[in-house]
């Protein structure tokens, strides 16, 4: 069976980003310790005002579940990057809030990838493009 342009695309951006994904995380693991997916909760975490967000608003923007989410600040809590506070409105509802120790390991952890991401030597134009482009594919593809 032939496999269309379409699938060939999808497959080539699905192994770059495979790819991309155990470099990055290699970087982030020997040199702060953490997964990519623990940096891209608290980069999600420390970009929300006052560094505080449910677990579910911290799912959505990283593309896991409020459990996925849940198990994985455990022990970012247990180490005091994260702590859970009550919500000042609810009293039932719990947020993730970002301590200092985790700010700071956030600033760490983006210069550790903008130094991995130094290797890839693009133009500005060409970033550009791609960023266009994926944002396009990731519209449009209704997943």
């Amino acid at each position: 069976m032939e496999v269309s342009s379409n699938q060939q695309l999808l497959l080539s951006v699905v192994d770059l980003a495979d790819r991309i994904d155990r470099r990055a995380a290699a970087a982030l693991s020997n040199i702060k310790g953490i997964s990519l997916a623990e940096y891209r909760i608290l980069r999600a975490l420390a970009d929300t005002p006052d560094a505080q967000a449910s677990r579910v608003a911290l799912a959505e923007a990283v593309g896991l579940t409020a459990s996925g989410v849940t198990r994985a600040l455990a022990p970012l809590e247990k180490i005091g990057y994260v702590e859970t506070v009550r919500d000042a409105r609810d009293a039932r509802k719990a947020l993730a809030s970002l301590t200092p120790a985790g700010d700071e390991l956030v600033r760490d952890a983006s210069g550790v990838l903008n130094d991995f991401t130094q290797h890839l030597i693009f133009t500005e134009r060409q970033e550009s493009d791609m960023l266009d482009l994926l944002s396009y594919l990731a519209g449009v593809a209704r997943l």
